[in-house]
């Protein structure tokens, strides 16, 4: 009885020690030297998603739903969560972000209101 359970776990880890091999054309990394300083002065949107948004008037308009980057990397866009009540019934909408400012701490959209942002096209995910 002991003997299959043995060959059975030592056939197991002779298959868990045999290396693997990547499967099909080589992979090239490239290696880049950042200014860490820098970078650490940015934002993370991990810190973005699911922050309230106001207006310049302080009133909200909207919560940050998303962070998205275009496909070049050129361009960073905001999805916001407008109007609804405890989630039902809200749209989404996504704007460029550079609409957004940080003053104190709060994301502000200037001159912006609900009814305004909710008069954008939905945004919807691919």
């Amino acid at each position: 009885m002991r003997l299959p359970i043995l060959a059975a776990s030592a056939a197991a880890l002779s298959l868990l020690a045999t290396p693997v091999f990547a499967q099909g054309a080589p992979q090239n990394v490239q290696v880049a030297k950042i200014d860490v300083i820098q970078k650490a002065s940015g934002y993370r949107a991990s810190k973005y998603i699911g922050s309230t948004v106001v207006n310049d008037a302080n009133d909200t308009v909207g919560k940050v739903d998303d962070v998205i980057m275009s496909a070049d990397g050129k361009s960073i866009f905001v999805v916001l969560s407008v109007g609804g009540f405890l989630g039902v019934g809200t749209k989404l909408v996504a704007m460029p972000y550079e609409t957004l400012k940080v003053q104190a701490d709060k994301l502000v959209m200037p001159g912006a209101t609900k009814d305004t942002l909710k008069a954008l096209p939905d945004f919807k995910y691919s």
